[in-house]
């Protein structure tokens, strides 16, 4: 099992996205994503999300806010990857060039329209609510074939 991170970085309505187009054998190849890596060991969710987005955008994530757990069963060589997703408005530094891919501000409204994952559109749009997620999808050779998404109200 996997444990990574993903994060959507918001500024004055666009979202920092990373074109996947650089690494060799990247399973992520092609497609536009959020930030974020795999979590190392000793490692909180937190103190992953806030260096990868450092080390594949040269931002500093203040208070990213985690917004829910994605699980992708068998996604990878057979592996299952948890992710826990989270958002940022509050970061300071300069953007990099990025070893992961070209990032580049996309308008909110126009993030659905990017070569996303087919689960992206779901989640993504789920996030809009607010509240927290918990989402399942399964892929098998890049096409998503199901899911199950959870949306829960905050607590009062």
């Amino acid at each position: 099992m996997k444990l990574a991170t993903l994060c959507y970085v918001h500024h004055q309505g666009k979202t920092l996205m990373l074109h996947r187009v650089k690494k060799q054998n990247d399973v992520h190849a092609g497609k536009w994503n959020g930030l974020g890596g795999k979590v190392e060991p000793g490692e909180s969710p937190e103190e992953c999300v806030i260096r990868e987005v450092k080390e594949e955008s040269g931002l500093l994530l203040a208070n990213p806010r985690l917004r829910g757990v994605l699980t992708f069963p068998e996604f990878s060589q057979g592996e299952d990857w948890y992710v826990f997703l989270f958002e940022a408005t509050e970061f300071s530094g300069q953007l990099i060039t990025s070893p992961e891919g070209d990032l580049a501000w996309i308008d909110d409204d126009r993030i659905l329209e990017l070569n996303l994952w087919s689960g992206d559109h779901i989640f993504l749009s789920a996030m809009q609510t607010g509240h927290c997620l918990s989402g399942k999808f399964v892929y098998r050779d890049g096409t998503l074939v199901d899911y199950h998404m959870n949306i829960y109200p905050e607590a009062q």
